[in-house]
């Protein structure tokens, strides 16, 4: 990269690793909830206006209610039997993180596609920010695109990478340049 690199890590730069334990408690009790399939006093863990930043088809929920509402409901009304099972955490200060994958059974209409009765694994990423005992920020990746070709959608139409994986297509190198 020639000039300037951007700034990296600003978020993160000045972390209190005293806050780790208090943000290990938070972000632990909190996944036990959400394993129990807690909605209505879910905000025992999140800030009021806390913000919940998802990737493209999940959405960016501003508040409480717009999480409970607009991704608690609807993802337990699309999913029943679900357990979460968090295959790493890591705990920095007021900072935490997670991947795993949530285990369900597709119950419910899900993009469009009408309850399967399908088992299927939804993956995911979680980064939260802990600031007071409460969640104020939640960055999540949600793999909805291998959710929804487990229900038989493939959005990619054949044109994933997992071609190039398989030896189907061969990949494509970048163009040199000149310079």
């Amino acid at each position: 990269m020639k000039g300037q690199r951007p700034e990296q890590a600003l978020l993160t730069r000045d972390t209190d690793l005293g806050r780790t334990e208090d943000t290990r408690r938070v972000i632990e009790t909190m996944v036990d909830a959400l394993n129990d399939h807690r909605i209505d006093d879910i905000g025992e863990f999140f800030a009021e206006d806390f913000v919940w930043r998802g990737n493209w088809g999940c959405g960016t929920k501003h508040g409480l209610a717009a999480f409970q509402d607009h991704w608690q409901r609807p993802f337990q009304a699309a999913f029943s039997d679900k357990v979460a099972i968090d295959e790493a955490r890591l705990y920095m200060g007021e900072w935490g993180a997670c991947f795993g994958a949530q285990h369900a059974v597709h119950s419910g209409e899900f993009m469009g596609i009408p309850p399967t009765g399908r088992r299927v694994e939804i993956r995911y990423m979680d980064f939260w920010k802990v600031q007071d005992g409460k969640i104020v920020e939640n960055w999540v990746s949600v793999d909805f695109a291998g959710v929804l070709a487990q229900l038989g959608d493939d959005v990619f139409r054949g044109e994933g990478w997992e071609a190039y994986d398989r030896g189907e297509r061969k990949a494509p190198g970048p163009v040199p340049r000149d310079g």
